[in-house]
């Protein structure tokens, strides 16, 4: 073997390795791990670049329509899918709604009551004392919160909460207080979710402004409005007969001289599930 070789080579388990060859080899394979890290940095860059620019373009243009959106959330909030099941109310839980209430259970989880004595409404809705009857008078009250009331229809909604997030226009997790036209609750109706329990892992949610950013695509937002709030709650998904899975969404109340809107947005999914427009006043309407 020629000296040149020999200094090149050497014994490795009995076969002759060229150390020079495979040095080059590990060069040119780092330098390609280089240039694949060097590219993925650029792409993560260049996504981060557009991602900036689409935020910088949707704020100008919300701006240009002069929309008012900054009292929304802006930090990064996680969040999961629940499960839920319809609770069916025993006798014992009904019997404690005797006095001075006549109450009819259907299939077990809906209660109807009749109040013997009629609540009479101040001419300004007090939200504090409704709630605090709706403690004292219904089972689980402190589970409802205040959701609105249609003057027309004569109702007041509560939607029951989790770990203080509302169950946003769930049907099986409603109190509905039924009032007449001289401003008299005489009735009610009741249901409840219970067992609400995560089934998947918790995972950073859309953040408010992809939210206001989906209803300002679909044409949601008029010129001059306000996000008058931003709440997070939970809406139904897959409704079955005894259970329910419920979703993030997020509870978006827009302000256009002087009348408002409730928008409800998945807040995984960035889709619109519904809209309401009307004479309903929400949490955020009524002092």
């Amino acid at each position: 073997m020629a000296p040149g070789k020999d200094l090149k080579r050497r014994m490795l388990g009995g076969i002759y390795v060229d150390w020079g060859r495979l040095k080059s080899i590990f060069i040119i394979a780092f330098l390609i791990l280089d240039i694949f890290l060097l590219t993925q940095l650029m792409n993560k860059q260049k996504d981060n670049k557009l991602e900036e620019k689409a935020d910088v373009s949707l704020e100008e243009n919300l701006n240009n329509a002069g929309i008012d959106y900054s009292g929304i959330p802006k930090d990064p909030i996680k969040d999961q899918y629940m499960s839920a099941n319809t609770k069916v109310f025993s006798d014992k839980e009904v019997e404690k709604l005797k006095k001075d209430q006549s109450v009819t259970v259907v299939d077990g989880s809906i209660i109807y009551s009749e109040l013997a004595h009629p609540v009479k409404l101040p001419d300004k809705l007090n939200i504090q004392e409704l709630e605090q009857y709706v403690k004292n008078n219904v089972l689980y009250g402190d589970q409802y919160g205040f959701g609105n009331y249609d003057e027309e229809a004569g109702t007041i909604t509560f939607y029951q909460k989790h770990q203080d997030k509302f169950l946003f226009k769930n049907r099986s997790a409603h109190l509905i207080f039924y009032v007449k036209k001289d401003k008299e609750i005489y009735s009610y109706e009741q249901t409840m979710l219970e067992k609400i329990e995560p089934i998947s892992e918790m995972e950073e949610i859309l953040p408010a402004i992809r939210a206001v950013e989906v209803i300002f695509r679909n044409r949601l937002l008029k010129p001059d409005s306000k996000i008058d709030k931003a709440e997070l709650g939970y809406y139904t998904v897959v409704n079955m007969e005894a259970s329910q899975v419920l979703t993030p969404t997020w509870h978006l109340v827009v302000e256009h001289e002087g009348e408002k809107e409730s928008v409800l947005v998945n807040a995984f999914e960035g889709q619109v599930i519904q809209e309401n427009t009307g004479n309903q006043k929400t949490l955020f309407e009524v002092n």
